[in-house]
């Protein structure tokens, strides 16, 4: 130390370090407030990452927790026998409604359908929530439902379901509507779709004159007997008493026109020939005459839908078929009349038999299929005239 200033020296171990300011040491400038503001940028991006990790592991315990609960909520609703929910799933089926119901909704039960058929026709009807769900009630119930149409109220539970078809009261009336022109085995098969009556009990009525009370002058064969109309028809009703309302519905139409009891079977028989040979009224009366003049004359009546009837068909006869001397319906090789009437006639032929036009025709010809338009002949001569006008008509068309 000399003139009143100090030199200081260090040792290597003393020597300042490069964060530490010393005062009036040469060549080192003030560097701690970078420094300071540095580790508080540090300390700050420590922290958010300590948070973050926090964060997750409470996420994780979360989601832990979460299964840990709901497996605990399945396997307590295993032991308690209850089908467990899904966590966290929302469901809107619905097993069962609660009832009462409202409204109603007719519903038709085939023979022979089982609880899980019935279910199907309900719930498809909306009368149950769930086919399964009332097969099991069903089921359980031991119940017996006969086939046929009941009234049911809409949502119903299945239990209340079960009782309303076990429930007289609940069976309904069907519509049955028979066309006219119809053959009687056409008139079966579609009184068993309506009704679900199995169309063998309906042949086995129909073939049991007594049960349906079929008269006497039908011969035994129900054809021509069973009226066209509209018929409310009881879902309990069986095939006899189907029939026999419409056996007694022909007996009163037959009554009420004064058709005398003896000729009740030839009218139905002309009037069933005047049926399916025309189709337009006002040439119904025509052909009526044509029939009775070719009778008087002992002329065959040459009806081909009379003799495809005999083959049991509705078809047009084949050329084989027109020669069958065999078939006693038909009118091509047999005079008179057929065995019985070949389809179940309407009001207007009725009426045209007993009524028929005055005139001397011997022939027809229907020129015009789809509106029955018929030209009618007294001579084969003005017959072929007819045809040769109608076949010059058709080549001009062709």
């Amino acid at each position: 130390m000399t003139n009143g200033s100090q030199t200081q020296w260090w040792t290597a171990d003393e020597a300042p370090r490069a964060d530490v300011v010393v005062p009036g040491a040469p060549g080192l400038a003030p560097q701690e407030p970078e420094r300071r503001r540095r580790r508080s940028s540090e300390r700050v991006a420590q922290e958010r990452a300590r948070q973050e990790v926090r964060r997750r592991r409470v996420v994780v315990i979360l989601v832990v927790v979460g299964l840990l609960a709901g497996a605990g909520y399945v396997v307590a609703s295993l032991m308690r026998g209850e089908e467990p929910a899904v966590v966290g799933a929302e469901s809107t089926a619905v097993s069962d409604f609660d009832g009462p119901g409202h409204g109603s909704v007719t519903v038709t039960i085939p023979a022979g359908a089982d609880g899980a058929a019935i279910g199907a026709l309900l719930e498809a009807a909306g009368v149950v929530a769930d086919a399964d769900v009332f097969a099991s009630v069903y089921a359980a119930s031991g119940a017996a439902v006969t086939p046929g149409a009941y009234a049911l109220p809409l949502e119903l539970s299945s239990a209340d379901a079960v009782d309303a078809l076990r429930d007289p009261a609940a069976k309904a009336s069907l519509t049955l509507t028979i066309g006219e022109g119809l053959t009687s085995w056409q008139i079966l098969e579609k009184i068993s779709e309506k009704t679900m009556i199995p169309l063998a009990d309906l042949q086995a009525a129909a073939a049991d004159p007594a049960a349906i009370g079929l008269p006497e002058q039908a011969g035994g064969k129900v054809e021509g007997w069973l009226a066209a109309g509209e018929y409310g028809i009881p879902s309990d009703w069986g095939a006899a008493k189907v029939l026999k309302q419409l056996v007694a519905r022909t007996v009163q139409i037959l009554t009420d026109k004064g058709v005398a009891p003896e000729a009740w079977q030839t009218v139905l028989t002309k009037a069933s020939l005047v049926e399916r040979e025309m189709t337009m009224d006002e040439a119904r009366p025509t052909f009526a005459r044509v029939i009775e003049n070719r009778l008087a004359k002992e002329r065959t009546l040459e009806i081909a839908a009379s003799v495809s009837y005999g083959v049991g068909s509705t078809a047009e006869p084949t050329p084989a078929m027109l020669e069958d001397t065999s078939n006693p319906y038909n009118t091509y090789k047999h005079v008179g009349l057929p065995p019985s009437p070949i389809v179940t006639p309407g009001a207007a032929s009725l009426d045209a038999v007993l009524q028929p036009a005055e005139g001397s025709w011997m022939f027809w010809l229907v020129v015009d299929a789809d509106s029955g338009e018929t030209k009618f002949a007294v001579t084969f001569d003005e017959q072929m005239e007819n045809q040769a006008a109608f076949d010059a008509a058709q080549a001009a068309d062709g």
